[in-house]
């Protein structure tokens, strides 16, 4: 139960709280949401408020304690989650913290998708991506040149054995033909974990990065969500590659194109670097 004009003191002290955050001044802003959330624990903006100073002070453990709580009052909390997930990925700690941070972007996208905090939330989440793709595929590149070598070795004995029976040229060529059939099955292998172009058709036709949020305009042009309904804002209410009319009422998400962009980031998570 809240004492009367509790809420009224509180909003006070977040405002007061704002105003040290705005300063730097991030442990006086601490005491004034610690003592916002005494008057009225069930306001998640407190605690999310507080949670952020304590990013900004490295305090992880803090972050999540307050994030966890934010989320048990609201768990569509875009500024809750977003910070779960920072906090969790600094413990190492990466499936649950991507998870995070992709339950947020998807909040984000649908309360203001060309909000910044979907431009942030995607950033973060793809260095995520991008470190546990980097990790396996360092694992992945081990486990193929160990294979490769133990191949190498084996065919050298063989060739050695044949050498010994006498078969000079007919086992250096042999020898020869196997080596480079090794080394084209091994680069095969490696293919997915190697970087190249990300295909045209899995791009924006206006900033050229690989799709996140892909709609489609009535003219059948796919484009990134916040960057078309940036252009239809601020430059005009038409398709930018055919001109013709488009109200944002009428943008429908892409899912086959946003699957495509899943499936191909999942294997090829190179393609999450953009920065």
């Amino acid at each position: 139960m809240v004492v009367p004009g509790a809420l009224s003191t509180a909003e006070k002290l977040r405002k007061d709280g704002n105003s040290y955050f705005k300063k730097d001044r991030f442990a006086a802003a601490i005491d004034a949401y610690t003592e916002a959330i005494t008057l009225c624990p069930n306001v998640p903006v407190y605690l999310t408020n507080r949670a952020l100073c304590h990013l900004k002070r490295n305090d992880w453990t803090r972050v999540e304690e307050d994030s966890r709580k934010a989320i048990q009052l609201d768990s569509n909390c875009v500024k809750a989650h977003y910070m779960l997930g920072l906090a969790l990925l600094q413990k190492q700690e990466y499936p649950e913290g991507v998870k995070e941070l992709e339950r947020a972007l998807d909040l984000g996208r649908g309360a203001d998708p060309k909000g910044y905090m979907v431009e942030e939330i995607w950033q973060e989440l793809a260095k995520a991506k991008y470190m546990e793709w980097e990790e396996a595929s360092s694992k992945r590149a081990w486990e193929l040149q160990s294979l490769k070598e133990a191949c190498e070795t084996a065919l050298k004995e063989k060739h050695d054995a044949f050498q010994m029976e006498g078969f000079l040229d007919e086992a250096g060529t042999t020898h020869m033909r196997q080596l480079e059939a090794l080394d084209r099955v091994f680069e095969k292998a490696a293919e997915a974990d190697t970087a190249s172009e990300v295909p045209d058709y899995l791009c924006c036709k206006i900033t050229l990065d690989i799709f996140r949020d892909p709609v489609i305009t009535p003219s059948g042009v796919t484009y990134e969500r916040s960057v078309i309904l940036n252009h239809l804002e601020k430059v005009g209410k038409f398709d930018p590659i055919t001109r013709e009319p488009v109200d944002p009422s009428q943008l429908i998400p892409n899912f086959a194109i946003k699957e495509a962009v899943e499936a191909y980031l999942k294997e090829h998570g190179w393609a999450y670097r953009t920065w």
